[in-house]
């Protein structure tokens, strides 16, 4: 099975258009929201409107650009920005006094993910991976049971030992109290029948999550053309809640 999802709903117009537009088309199968953001709100609608399958995009890293969110989670949440975008291994460390900003943080985007959409996420995720940001794996802040996004696959050689020894463990945390897929990979980096032809090889016979970012031009066009189409032709083609 391929799950192809969108990140991104409601991040900025520009995104959720496209997002949608590649769903009316059935070039995706499932989208991530963002919430307190400049689009959250009419991206919901759509996207109700839509039919298409929403999880919770998790934003830890980007200043909320909604008009309307409370001052004290505004300041929670650039704390936890600060912290994380400090550096690249930002993620890797727990930070203690952050532990009840990540907290209310995190409740407060899935309740107002709940407000928007009227139901649970079919699954959480996160922007730029950091849903997998230590303060929250080591908390058990995701909901158990629930479905949610993987690191990265890669095959031997393609990253360092202790990075996928790193990942490895991630993942088999994870698997302990939620759904995950089989493997995980960005269509950012298999753009081209050639490339993608491992991910969909490996989707006959596991369960596979492709992301992609269709406000980037080079992934929408991709992604509406015909030889994404003919790629992903034999392949069954299913959202989240399929897990």
């Amino acid at each position: 099975m391929l799950i192809v999802n969108a990140d991104d709903l409601g991040r900025l117009p520009l995104a959720s258009d496209r997002i949608l537009a590649c769903h009316a088309q059935r070039r995706i199968t499932s989208t991530s929201a963002m919430v307190f953001m400049r689009d959250s709100e009419r991206a919901a609608e759509l996207a109700l409107a839509s039919g298409v399958e929403v999880g919770l995009h998790l934003n830890f890293s980007e200043s909320f650009t909604g008009a309307a969110v409370p001052p004290r989670l505004r300041e929670d949440h650039d704390r936890i920005c600060r912290f994380l975008m400090a550096n690249k291994y930002a993620l890797l460390i727990y930070h203690p006094l952050l532990r009840g900003c990540f907290r209310s943080v995190l409740a407060a985007q899935y309740a107002e993910f709940k407000r928007l959409y009227g139901r649970e996420p079919a699954h959480w995720d996160g922007h730029q991976h950091l849903h997998l940001a230590s303060n929250v794996l080591l908390e058990n802040l995701l909901p158990s049971g629930t479905r949610v996004r993987r690191s990265f696959s890669f095959r031997p050689g393609e990253k360092g030992f202790v990075n996928r020894f790193y990942r490895a463990a991630v993942d088999r945390r994870l698997a302990r109290r939620h759904r995950v897929t089989d493997y995980f990979f960005s269509l950012a980096q298999h753009l081209g029948a050639g490339r993608l032809a491992r991910v969909v090889a490996l989707a006959t016979q596991a369960n596979v999550e492709l992301m992609t970012h269709p406000q980037l031009q080079n992934e929408y066009d991709f992604l509406l053309g015909d030889e994404y189409g003919r790629a992903v032709a034999g392949v069954r083609l299913a959202g989240y809640e399929a897990l």
